[in-house]
């Protein structure tokens, strides 16, 4: 497991993020694709998030992004769906003219890793016999 750290404290916090285009529009492809991409990956840069894996199906992105939790996973989601629409439907005529906005007004995120529900609970219900 690898932990990170920051001067406040020492974390493994990842997340499995996924949001949709509206109406489920299968517009993601070829040059919208790999232009997405790229900017989830600079985003993720200037907020010092780590993406672990990203992938892209024609109506939704799935993304597993590691973050410090003190910045907060809903920062970075909005930050990322937010410049990706500004960005895509500047540089590409289809996404203004066939949508009002690029992206659902929701998203997925379920953390991911670490131990079992069953061994913290364990754990937490331990802590009165120490």
């Amino acid at each position: 497991m690898k932990f990170q750290s920051n001067r406040n404290i020492t974390y493994n916090c990842q997340y499995h993020v996924v949001w949709c285009v509206k109406y489920r529009k299968k517009l993601l492809v070829g040059e919208i694709e790999t232009r997405l991409k790229q900017i989830v990956l600079k985003v993720a840069e200037e907020l010092q998030a780590e993406i672990v894996e990203m992938e892209t199906d024609q109506d939704h992105i799935h993304l597993l992004i590691r973050c410090d939790p003190q910045f907060g996973i809903h920062k970075i989601v909005k930050r990322m769906k937010g410049r990706s629409s500004r960005l895509l439907r500047a540089e590409f005529k289809i996404l203004r003219t066939r949508l009002p906005s690029l992206w659902t007004n929701s998203y997925f995120v379920s953390t991911v890793g670490g131990a079992p529900l069953a061994v913290i609970k364990q754990y937490i219900k331990d802590q009165q016999k120490v």
